[in-house]
């Protein structure tokens, strides 16, 4: 199926509420996330191996429970890459890709700012946020290859569990969760493990505008990394995934 480029649902009510739910969703996600990031360090002092793993967890079983609660509300996007990838197989319109898009974002940022209300000052950081590790030694080039590959992983499972054809339908949320979890246990210390450019602006911009310094080095990476592997992702799903009659029905 091609892109679709209408705007047809600017005007429905619908579409509406289901960006609220991407709004909501998102929302949570960061706060969930980042506030396990910001908590676990604090007691560890540091990225130590039982710290990484509360990290993957927290994430991975909070994106499972909130794709599942809104799976038949939005689709459970709650990540731009998803939604852009949803967009180039022609599963979403772009006017309703703009708005779940815009409300990703806004929510990463209420996300956000509903952890640095609740965290004690000396806890604050940069809020989870996003940043290049010594796995890769400071390298965006290599922090934007981890990106593709990590988001790859997680895209092509959402397109196989959620949209495929013969897909596993309510055990989707469950995959998505699994994935996510394992991309994190993976590349938390090379990039932080993003696979969402809202889940790092979130922190970064209300870092930034709490006078952290530093929130924009590399901030391109967690933009490309996931689109570029969310792309390709939708690429491989249609041409490798399907087969010719599955692709023709589309």
């Amino acid at each position: 199926m091609p892109m679709t480029w209408g705007f047809d649902d600017l005007t429905d009510v619908d579409s509406w509420r289901s960006a609220a739910a991407e709004f909501l969703a998102t929302a949570l996600f960061v706060f969930l996330g980042t506030g396990a990031v910001v908590s676990v360090l604090a007691l560890s002092g540091g990225l130590t191996a039982p710290a990484l793993i509360v990290i993957a967890a927290a994430h991975g079983l909070a994106i499972m429970a909130l794709v599942a609660a809104t799976a038949n509300i939005s689709g459970g996007h709650i990540n731009p890459a998803v939604t852009i990838a949803l967009w180039s197989a022609g599963k979403i319109d772009l006017g309703k890709s703009l708005m779940y898009i815009v409300a990703q974002m806004a929510g990463a940022v209420l996300g956000s700012l509903l952890l640095l209300g609740v965290v004690a000052g000396p806890l604050e950081g940069n809020l989870g946020a996003h940043g290049l590790g010594s796995v890769v030694a400071g390298s965006a080039g290599s922090g934007f290859l981890a990106e593709i590959v990590v988001t790859f992983a997680l895209v092509i499972t959402v397109f196989m569990v959620a949209v495929h054809p013969r897909n596993i339908g309510g055990y989707a949320p469950l995959a998505i969760g699994m994935v996510v979890l394992i991309d994190h246990l993976v590349a938390v210390p090379m990039t932080g493990a993003s696979m969402n450019p809202a889940r790092t602006f979130g922190p970064a911009f209300v870092s930034w505008i709490n006078d952290v310094d530093g929130m924009w080095v590399s901030h391109w990476v967690y933009w490309a990394g996931p689109i570029v592997g969310g792309l390709v992702a939708a690429l491989t799903y249609r041409f490798v995934m399907l087969t010719t009659a599955e692709r023709n029905a589309e």
